[in-house]
């Protein structure tokens, strides 16, 4: 049975952390889907389009690495797709608390599905996309915080 994991996110915009996670997990997965969410909870600040192809970009020489633009409800589109694992990053003990509750969540919804946590890098544990935005939003220069040029 292949090992899929699905890295479900808005990632707006895709980060280092982000990429961290991806390519340390490259290891353990025979395929990893990094999938753009549609959060009706959150007005984008990039365009998911444009976010898709900077992943893409980011992930040109990796064949393990796809990503896909889902909507709906993580665990249902892991399920659609074969995924059997969530691979999700924590950076800290608050994000434990949101992230374990989703997970738990997301067992119920599809049973055969497990979730798989990677502690982010600490040198990358500060970024968080919700900064990145505001940076960016007001002039200040981002790419030390990306994996691409904006």
């Amino acid at each position: 049975m292949k090992r899929i994991a699905v890295l479900p996110g808005s990632f707006d915009p895709f980060t280092l952390g982000h990429q961290d996670i991806v390519v340390r997990a490259l290891p353990l997965f025979d395929e990893i889907v990094v999938a753009i969410g549609d959060n009706s909870a959150k007005n984008r600040y990039f365009p998911m389009e444009f976010m898709e192809e900077k992943i893409k970009e980011t992930f040109h020489a990796e064949p393990k690495v796809s990503i896909q633009r889902f909507k709906g409800l993580t665990a249902h589109f892991a399920l659609s797709i074969g995924a059997n694992y969530i691979l999700r990053g924590l950076r800290n003990t608050t994000d434990f608390e949101y992230e374990n509750s989703i997970s738990q969540a997301n067992r119920m919804l599809n049973p055969g599905l497990e979730t798989v946590f990677l502690i982010t890098s600490p040198s990358l544990s500060a970024i968080r996309s919700t900064i990145v935005r505001e940076i960016h939003k007001y002039g200040g220069q981002v790419n030390e915080l990306l994996p691409y040029s904006l």
